[in-house]
C-alpha cells in the first residue's frame, strides 16, 4: 500500500507518518521509485505502537528506545518488559539511597538483578516524600499494600500478550500510563466505601424518599 493508504488504514495523518519516518521511528517502506514506497501490515502494527507510546506521553527519544528493543528484542521477555517500563519512568540523575526500597522489594519476592535501578529509585523517591512529610505508614497497612500489589502484578503479568513483542510492549506501557490513574481512582472509591462501613454513612442510612 502507498503512504496515503497506510494513513487511511492506520488513522495516522500522512504528515505524521512522514515525521515518524524522518525520526526513524517507522521503518522505510519498499522503494518502488525515487519518490514512492510501499508499506505493509508490519507498518500498521508499528504505527499503533508508536501512537500508543506518544499519546501516553512518552517522549520521541524514549519511544525510539522502546522501538529499538522491539527491532532487536532481548532474549528474555522479562528484559523486554523492563525496556517498556523504563520508557514511562521519568529520567533523573538524582542519587538516592535505595536501602529502604530494597527492604520493601524483598517482601515482594525481589532479589538483586530482578528490577531495573530506575524502578527501585521510584520506590525510594516515594518513600522519601513520605518521610519528609513526617507521615508514618503502619506496618499492617504496608503489608496490605504489598499483598495487594503482588496479587495485582501476578494477574497483570499472567495476561501479557505473548504473540508479539509489539503487543507485549503496548500492554505494559498503556497499562502503566492509563491504568495507574484508574487504580488510584478505584482506591479512593474503596476507601470511602470502607469508611462508610466502619463509621456509618448517614446518607445511605436515611435515603431520600
Amino acid at each position: 500500500m502507498r503512504i496515503s493508504e497506510l494513513s487511511a488504514e492506520s488513522g495516522v495523518p500522512v504528515a505524521t507518518i512522514k515525521y515518524y519516518l524522518r525520526e526513524d521511528l517507522l521503518p522505510e517502506g519498499a522503494r518502488t521509485s525515487a519518490t514512492q514506497a510501499t508499506y505493509g501490515e508490519p507498518h500498521i502494527e508499528r504505527l499503533r505502537v508508536i501512537r500508543a507510546l506518544i499519546e501516553a506521553g512518552v517522549s520521541v527519544a524514549e519511544t525510539r528506545r522502546v522501538l529499538a528493543a522491539l527491532d532487536d528484542p532481548p532474549t528474555s521477555p522479562h528484559d523486554l518488559l523492563g525496556a517498556a517500563h523504563a520508557a514511562v519512568l521519568p529520567a533523573t540523575g538524582e542519587a538516592l539511597d535505595t536501602a529502604a526500597a530494597e527492604a520493601l522489594a524483598v517482601r515482594l519476592g525481589w532479589q538483586p538483578g530482578m528490577c531495573d535501578d530506575q524502578i527501585l529509585a521510584g520506590v525510594a523517591r516515594a518513600l522519601q516524600g513520605v518521610q519528609r512529610a513526617g507521615f508514618e505508614i503502619p506496618d499492617a497497612v504496608m503489608s496490605a499494600y504489598l499483598e495487594s500489589v503482588r496479587t495485582l502484578a501476578r494477574a497483570e503479568i499472567a495476561n501479557v500478550p505473548t504473540d508479539s513483542p509489539e503487543a507485549a510492549v503496548r500492554y505494559v506501557v498503556l497499562g502503566s500510563v492509563l491504568i495507574e490513574p484508574l487504580l488510584l481512582a478505584l482506591r479512593r472509591v474503596a476507601e470511602q466505601v470502607a469508611s462508610a462501613e466502619r463509621f456509618g454513612d448517614p446518607a445511605a442510612a436515611d435515603p431520600e424518599p
